[in-house]
């Protein structure tokens, strides 16, 4: 039994592919399936079967494509109510991969409907846990109050997951290997390790959610300080449960348009992908500066925090060497649908961000309304600015009402990332005062 780990940074997300005496099965992969076929044929192992731990909310699964492109079998929990062509996998089936044995178990808790995978062969015990349980943490309670065919409050997930972590893996030797779905900064749970796998045996020891506890003590631990959710987490469950299309058709369908200094739906969200100084220096109106550099930056997950699902916009290259690895990223979270089009800047674009100057703001702070748009559970911990106006980015479009207008505007964040989208997003809001972003010359004051 060989086990292959597939990473994607920018969502903190795992997927595998086990290969047993010529065969090959994926435990849930990502969008783009070029990668799995790639290693099966690396592996001279031919692809039969997609195991589904659960619908995922913070990325689109390409079971559905690789169903219909190598023929492989979908095993997934009947209690996820898909209507594609599936076999229902749930506690107490086992199925065949080489000489490896993949059996199921129910364990709630993330949502209603997760699975975790247990693979043996030749005495090795491989646990692929899902987003169960993580290394350090178990999936957070929260996301299935309005997604999904099974919905379940967080407190009733709680209690679940509390069961879960006494009961359902006691009869596990400590040798087990751990293979989690997501790790340190995914936003499906709050105290991932950095660390990519573990053993049973370890987790039993380090991780908080195998203390002696009280359920009660549980439910308000796992409740505490979870972090925000994206606006497309709930339309990812959705997408993953009836399955997305092909994902190199619908990358392609995305209109292409170079050198333009307007779009052709004028009102439309543009989102910008550069880098904020070329963005300040000239950008589309309506324009929302989400930098996609690098994979270090979460463009992913803020496109999907700040995008509306179903909300269109148009996206914005650096240069056309950019385009494929932009219409792939935005298809991870399924948005691909709402792009009227990825387009390349004419030199005529002239709206440009106001340039302020640091050292007045050092002597002056009162002359500006500062904004803070970090997360609640980072706003929590301490203000960088005692008079500092929280709004956490992912709300702040629909609160920008909420702040006064009378002085200018300074955004800040933790490290200048965030920053960049904030302060466009208050630009588009108030046409006659000016907005500035401290980027990171926030490291300056924290």
């Amino acid at each position: 039994m060989k086990i292959k780990q597939f990473k994607d940074d920018p969502l903190a997300h795992y997927s595998y592919a086990l290969v047993s005496n010529g065969e090959m099965a994926l435990v849930d992969p990502s969008r783009n399936p070029m990668q799995y076929y790639k290693y099966a044929e690396e592996n001279n192992a031919k692809l039969v079967a997609v195991f589904e731990t659960h619908p995922h909310a913070d990325f689109v699964s390409g079971h559905l494509q690789i169903q219909q492109e190598t023929g492989s079998t979908i095993y997934i929990s009947k209690k996820v109510g898909v209507e594609y062509t599936h076999t229902p996998f749930d506690e107490g089936d086992e199925v065949k991969i080489g000489n490896a044995s993949i059996k199921a178990i129910h364990t709630p808790g993330h949502s209603p409907d997760s699975l975790t995978f247990i693979a043996e062969e030749n005495g090795e015990t491989i646990m692929f846990s899902g987003d169960t349980l993580f290394i350090g943490d178990v999936g957070r309670p929260d996301l299935r109050e309005k997604a999904g065919n099974m919905k379940a409050k967080r407190v009733e997930l709680a209690k679940q997951m509390y069961k879960t972590m006494q009961t359902k893996f006691n009869d596990l030797p400590d040798d087990t290997i751990i293979y989690p779905a997501h790790g340190a900064g995914s936003l499906c749970g709050k105290n991932m390790s950095d660390a990519s796998s573990s053993t049973l045996g370890n987790e039993r020891q380090g991780n908080w959610a195998f203390k002696d506890q009280t359920e009660e003590e549980f439910v308000k631990e796992i409740l505490k300080d979870q972090p925000f959710i994206p606006s497309y987490f709930g339309f990812s469950v959705e997408l993953n449960r009836k399955g997305a299309i092909n994902v190199q058709k619908a990358k392609y369908e995305v209109p292409v348009k170079l050198y333009v200094d307007s779009v052709k739906k004028e009102g439309i969200t543009v989102v910008d992908t550069r880098d904020g100084d070329a963005y300040k220096k000239g950008h589309l109106p309506n324009s929302i500066n989400i930098m996609a550099r690098s994979e270090s930056d979460k463009f992913e997950t803020w496109l999907g925090a700040i995008i509306e699902p179903e909300e269109e916009f148009y996206l914005v290259a650096e240069g056309v060497d950019q385009i494929d690895e932009l219409l792939e990223r935005t298809a991870k979270i399924g948005y691909e649908k709402q792009m009227k089009g990825v387009v390349t800047l004419s030199e005529k674009v002239s709206k440009s961000s106001d340039e302020f100057n640091l050292e007045d703001f050092k002597a002056n702070k009162d002359k500006y309304t500062i904004v803070d748009i970090r997360n609640e559970s980072e706003i929590a911990e301490g203000k960088i600015f005692d008079d500092a106006k929280a709004i956490p980015l992912n709300e702040l479009r629909n609160r920008a009402d909420e702040l006064p207008d009378d002085k200018p505007f300074m955004v800040h964040c933790a490290g200048g990332y965030r920053s960049a989208a904030g302060s466009s997003i208050l630009e588009n809001k108030f046409k006659n005062t000016k907005v500035y972003d401290l980027s990171e010359a926030i490291k300056e004051f924290s």
